[in-house]
């Protein structure tokens, strides 16, 4: 089997995370899968991506933990190479109207959709600056642009996300380090599920395109950025949302 470029794609166990970490190996990527809790998923993901003759292993890490996320990194490098392309896509949703929001709630949205971010970039930065290459994707939410009611924790964490993008896009591109964003509208996933039908519907309709996004709309825009056809795009927000924010 031939190595490929490394590529890690955090909260992969499923959904959004899962099918980019698939499309990435159909690109010619060898995957490291991170999941926190769906070790039967995550193991799903990398026989597919074995299957499709690429390099893949599973890794267990809670991205807000910064002494886990450097174990996983060891751990990537031991066994795949170092990281080319990170895809910091684990992150957590919930609706809540403020005043019901408590400290410890804000600080785990503010941990894994922030700190996680923070500190799967620090951990991939060493390696891309030395080879003056590097590829790092965030996936934030459109509701990061234009906040959303009862999720204001979750919109505010995801605002975070394509401010430290802006400015990463900045400071990075001297070191031929390119920095993206991608802001999904609604997604049919799992999280989704938790919704009634009817509201599904609703949501739906509202989309200009008259349908939900799929996950595999969300991993052909990571494929595109992290490709070389994308090589003049940095600090870019790519919404991706059926025309929601419009």
């Amino acid at each position: 089997m031939i190595k490929g470029k490394v590529a890690l794609v955090t909260g992969a166990s499923r959904g959004i995370g899962a099918a980019t970490a698939i499309r990435l190996a159909l690109d010619g990527y060898d995957v490291a899968v991170n999941y926190i809790e769906r070790e039967d998923r995550a193991a799903q993901v990398v026989e597919k991506i074995k299957n499709l003759g690429r390099r893949s292993i599973a890794v267990r890490a809670d991205v807000s933990d910064r002494t886990q996320v450097e174990a996983m990194f060891d751990r990537i490098r031991s066994e795949l190479g170092e990281v080319e392309l990170l895809v910091s896509n684990a992150g957590i949703a919930g609706q809540m109207q403020i005043q019901d929001v408590s400290q410890d709630r804000w600080r785990r949205f503010f941990g894994v959709n922030v700190d996680g971010a923070f500190n799967t970039i620090q951990c991939a930065l060493p390696h891309m600056l030395k080879e003056h290459r590097g590829c790092i994707i965030t996936v934030s939410s459109m509701w990061g642009l234009r906040g959303a009611s009862c999720e204001s924790v979750y919109s505010a964490t995801k605002a975070a996300l394509i401010g430290l993008s802006r400015s990463l896009a900045n400071e990075l591109a001297p070191s031929g380090i390119r920095v993206n964003c991608i802001a999904p509208g609604v997604i049919d996933t799992e999280m989704l599920d938790e919704l009634p039908a009817e509201i599904k519907d609703t949501l739906a309709d509202d989309t200009p395109v008259r349908r939900l996004g799929t996950v595999d709309d969300i991993a052909a825009a990571v494929s595109f950025l992290a490709s070389a056809e994308a090589s003049f795009f940095s600090g870019q927000v790519l919404t991706c949302d059926g025309g929601f924010t419009v």
